[in-house]
């Protein structure tokens, strides 16, 4: 994981001016600006505190096909081979690895769920199977002792893995290798606008002139972005994720059940999470987008724990400044990187339900664990698109909690914007203008 304690590793002087400025420098970030400069352009990232400092360091490590939302599949398939292509490119350093992801079914109403995503598959050429309980044994090592077991699961042996601590900084470096300037615990205040066109940005360390900006800063985009008139029904959900002390093997895939994920790591323990519990720290954005969210939060409630919010300076936090000026400092200044503290009580409940599936490990030892701040949208996909009454300005945030894995190909769709070409995919469903042009809200999987 990236704290504010890992060295600033880019510090590169402002330039005068650039083609693109791109405001993040976590996984969509980085690979927009390696794409965007293989297109010939020039381009700077700016990160405010350390690049993937936040939840691009902090997620599960899943580069997964299974279970994506329809439209985001085809963008996923592509995103798969170019995880594998840029790991080639930075010599291994991704951890990538094609390992497979289940997910993992305990009624046989919760396996007639998951395998009705097969068709979705098929139509797509992904080659994700569904197997009985008898086949699942081949895959993974369960001692029959054990208090919970399985009668079925989905498999996609295609997916992979990756370890994101070291993932998204390996690309970072190939993409300064190739001209990208990037400067580290450098906050962008505001844009600067002339009769509705970007024609700059100010950093806390002067100004650069650009007629193209990308916001690509996860949970900090909404707080930037209104700051500037432009809203956004994004909200922020803290995910806990712990690490174990190196294990037996149960398999070398990934998996998830409806109340733990599990994933094998390259240093031989595996990394833990809840899939029923995710905790809103809830603030006045809360409030003020009940109503774009109150469909999707009443469909996932009984996996959303609110808490009153206590983290000082985060993007939703009561008393958060919300408007500033070119000169003042900013929220971004005052947390650089936002790292709030796992929820300690949910990672006993991980180690649990680990030896319940797994009596033969037992309670695994933990030797770290964090937490991160996952950019959500009421839909559960993100936007990534034009702002249509900004000239200059495009919008990539919003991932919930999917960023990872889709990073290289959001990365390539957001360079053909920025260079007004036509993308390959269909992107109609990210569009920025779904949340206030009438259309029904059609809310995505939640995986």
């Amino acid at each position: 994981m990236i704290t504010l304690n890992t060295p600033v590793a880019f510090n590169d002087p402002l330039p005068d001016e650039v083609d693109v400025v791109v405001i993040g420098g976590g996984v969509i970030g980085i690979f927009s600006a390696l794409n965007i400069v293989r297109s010939g352009l020039s381009v700077m990232v700016i990160e405010k505190g350390r690049i993937a400092g936040e939840q691009s360091s902090r997620n599960w490590g899943w580069i997964r096909q299974h279970g994506r939302d329809a439209a985001e599949l085809p963008i996923m398939m592509e995103a798969s081979q170019l995880w594998e292509a840029f790991d080639k490119e930075v010599k291994g350093r991704t951890g990538f690895q094609r390992v497979g992801v289940m997910y993992l079914s305990q009624t046989e109403a919760a396996q007639a769920q998951r395998e009705a995503w097969l068709s979705i598959a098929t139509a797509h050429g992904v080659d994700t199977v569904a197997l009985s309980s008898a086949q699942l044994k081949q895959h993974i090592q369960q001692d029959p002792q054990a208090r919970k077991t399985w009668v079925g699961a989905t498999y996609t042996a295609s997916d992979a893995r990756a370890e994101p601590w070291q993932a998204v900084p390996a690309v970072a470096e190939l993409a300064h290798s190739e001209g990208v300037l990037i400067r580290e615990n450098c906050a962008v205040r505001t844009l600067d606008i002339e009769a509705g066109q970007i024609t700059g940005v100010i950093t806390e360390a002067g100004r650069i002139r650009t007629s193209q900006v990308v916001v690509a800063g996860g949970a900090w985009s909404s707080l930037f972005l209104r700051r500037h008139g432009i809203n956004i029904p994004q909200l922020s959900v803290r995910a806990s994720v712990a690490r174990t002390a190196p294990l037996q093997s149960i398999t070398t895939a990934s998996f998830a059940d409806k109340k733990l994920a599990v994933r094998r790591r390259n240093d031989g323990g595996y990394s833990l999470a809840l899939t029923d519990s995710h905790d809103h720290f809830i603030g006045p954005d809360s409030f003020r987008l009940l109503p774009k969210w109150l469909r999707t939060g009443l469909q996932n409630y009984h996996e959303i724990r609110p808490w009153i919010n206590e983290i000082a300076h985060s993007p939703d936090a009561w008393r958060v400044q919300r408007h500033w000026s070119a000169d003042e400092i900013t929220p971004f200044e005052l947390t650089r990187v936002l790292d709030p503290a796992p929820a300690k009580g949910k990672v006993k409940v991980m180690q649990q339900r680990f030896a319940e599936r797994f009596p033969q490990i037992g309670i695994p030892p933990i030797l770290d664990a964090w937490a991160g701040m996952i950019d959500a949208m009421p839909d559960i996909v993100p936007i990534v698109d034009r702002v249509p009454d900004l000239e200059g300005l495009i919008i990539a945030t919003g991932m919930s909690g999917h960023g990872f894995g889709i990073g290289p190909a959001f990365g390539r769709i957001v360079a053909q914007i920025v260079n007004k070409q036509d993308s390959q995919h269909d992107i109609s469903r990210f569009r920025f203008s779904r949340f206030s042009d009438g259309s029904q809200l059609e809310i995505g999987p939640n995986v």
